[in-house]
């Protein structure tokens, strides 16, 4: 299992920058990066994903948007490590 996750500046920037553009509606997207070893991971970029689910509680993307991902991950030589989501001001 993994038990560390490094997240690169950008990667950092672009997760906190994603979760800062509404305050009504969850985000997410996926980690993109390498694997350092068996149980750490480096994300170098990450990838904001548009939500299925317009229930502002929720979070769901389709086969299609995840498969998508792991496809610009490989060309850019890393996997999808993770993935990411807020917990906006939605209560």
């Amino acid at each position: 299992p993994l038990t560390g996750l490094t997240l690169a500046p950008e990667a950092a920037f672009c997760v906190v920058a994603h979760a800062l553009s509404t305050e009504q509606q969850e985000v997410m997207g996926l980690l993109l990066g390498s694997y350092d070893d068996e149980t750490t991971a480096t994300a170098k970029e990450a990838r904001p994903l548009a939500r299925t689910d317009r229930r502002k509680d929720r979070v769901e993307v389709t086969p299609e948007q995840l498969a998508a991902g792991i496809e610009a991950a490989e060309a850019a030589g890393h996997r999808v490590v993770g993935w990411y989501h807020s917990h906006p001001h939605i209560t």
